[in-house]
């Protein structure tokens, strides 16, 4: 799933790339991708493009006054092309489900791989109209956004530190992925209680944070769309990386499987060298 770190670098791949041209046509091809109708998504033929923004996982592409939201869930992607295709797209089976096309003959698809169909495109005029974007938390990487907001976030939670971590309503951006590779910075279990983090513990967790982000970011900066996955997976010390050994100490990199998907993490460095059981035999590890 794209997170904060890649959907910041298609945001501004597209901020160089749209702004300043003008759209000829929306067109959706699955017809489960729209989640709004009103305005129509012919609304933004004609329209140019004045800003694309940021908001969380959501990218927000500015035009006539309008706003197109899109979520690229678990599976979609935008494909830039230089040239488009110049009939219609068809609807099918294939994974194309939305296609914005400029007055230049550029644009871009965006597609989604696999049966399970959870791309969103929304079309309002005002971002928080948009309820997965009015529920957002806080940016992890606003200049405001410092320890000291974070430990308020945090206090009162009664949960694992990963699932508060991959929260969108408590922090915008962060999934999967990069939760794993936090968690392996800060050497901290996945599973540990929030309530039970002490102020040192609060302390590196959120510089383990600003700092997996801001290096995920910068790595991704000025990568074509076309090759944001296999940078994103490059960078990865722990996540997705079972059976290969931590870059850290050497230890072999376990994971926790869970119906739909998994986590990642290195006994030795986070778990005090004691393996994670299946989640349904764990005990929470401190």
């Amino acid at each position: 799933m794209p997170e904060l770190p890649e959907v910041e670098a298609l945001r501004e791949f597209l901020d160089e790339h749209l702004v300043g041209k003008e759209i000829a046509r929306a067109l959706p091809v699955a017809i489960s991708v729209l989640k709004t109708y009103d305005p129509p998504l012919s609304a933004l033929d004609g329209t140019a493009v004045t800003a694309v923004d940021r908001h969380g996982k959501f990218l927000d592409i500015a035009a006539g006054g309008l706003h197109l939201l899109i979520h690229l869930a678990r599976a979609g992607w935008l494909q830039w092309r230089d040239v488009l295709p110049s009939g219609p797209p068809r609807p099918g089976k294939g994974p194309l489900a939305l296609r914005v096309a400029l007055t230049g003959g550029d644009g871009f698809d965006l597609t989604e791989a696999g049966t399970t169909k959870r791309l969103a495109v929304h079309l309002v005029r005002d971002p928080a109209d948009v309820p997965g974007v009015a529920r957002l938390g806080p940016d992890p990487l606003a200049g405001d956004f410092d320890r000291d907001a974070f430990a308020a976030l945090l206090a009162g939670e009664r949960r694992q530190v990963k699932g508060a971590l991959r929260d969108q309503s408590l922090i915008a951006g962060i999934g999967n992925a990069y939760s794993d590779e936090i968690l392996h910075a800060a050497r901290m279990s996945p599973f540990k209680p929030v309530q039970n983090l002490t102020e040192d513990e609060t302390t590196a967790l959120y510089e383990a944070m600003r700092a997996t982000l801001r290096e995920a970011v910068e790595r991704s900066h000025h990568v074509a769309a076309g090759r944001l996955k296999a940078e994103k997976k490059s960078g990865l010390r722990v996540h997705g990386r079972t059976g290969e050994a931590c870059p850290v100490c050497g230890d072999t990199i376990r994971e926790v499987s869970y119906r739909d998907s998994s986590l990642q993490y290195c006994p030795t460095c986070q778990t005090g060298g004691k393996p994670l059981a299946d989640r349904r035999l764990s005990r929470l590890l401190k």
